[in-house]
């Protein structure tokens, strides 16, 4: 019996491996540490207190939190009188860091949320599963899971990633998410509340 050949990941080589921190300015770092701590389940692996060399006299606290791969989610929190003026303020859902998680530990975190009625939502794609919170500061987390036929998607797309955003470039703007439920629902927690951001 012959077997097609199983595609493969392209060679190529760029020279930048994982993602080594994504930062954001908070407000305050205690009331951080235990949305990204607590809640999400990030532990806090590293926390430097400087001085900064682009604005004179400004101090800062810088924390790091770490993932599974050593990259990290990193914050930082400005000394007064500059505490407010780096802040992110509001953004919305397309503004996000995704973080990889398997079912068990989305749903771990959706348990921890619902039991401090912290708002967010949670939504099936089809191509990934998703909760999506935000931070205190408005940063938007969102644990994604990937569905058991994540590989034979994931070829899919690669096969024709330029020719379908050539597709959608030149203004053909139908889907292609055949993964996609028929219903595609939103489930909004605390139930009828619905997330900010």
């Amino acid at each position: 019996m012959i077997q097609a050949p199983t595609p493969t990941r392209p060679t190529v080589t760029t020279g930048l491996g994982r993602l080594h921190h994504s930062a954001t300015p908070v407000a305050d770092q205690g009331v951080n540490r235990h949305f990204v701590e607590d809640l999400i389940g990030l532990p806090l692996t590293a926390t430097w207190c400087e001085e900064s060399v682009t604005t004179p006299g400004m101090t800062f606290c810088h924390t790091f939190y770490e993932l599974d791969d050593g990259s990290a989610l990193a914050f930082f929190q400005m000394s007064e009188p500059h505490d407010r003026e780096f802040l992110l303020g509001p953004t919305n859902r397309y503004d996000h860091v995704a973080l990889h998680a398997d079912a068990a530990t989305q749903e771990a975190i959706h348990q921890r949320l619902l039991a401090e009625e912290y708002p967010h939502l949670i939504q099936d794609h089809g191509y990934v599963k998703s909760l999506y919170v935000v931070s205190p500061d408005g940063l938007e987390i969102e644990i994604a899971v990937d569905p058991p036929n994540v590989e034979e998607i994931k070829d899919k797309r690669r096969a024709d990633a330029r020719s379908e955003l050539a597709r959608w470039l030149a203004g053909d703007h139908r889907t292609n998410n055949d993964w996609r439920p028929e219903t595609h629902s939103v489930a909004h927690y605390p139930a009828g509340q619905a997330a900010t951001g």
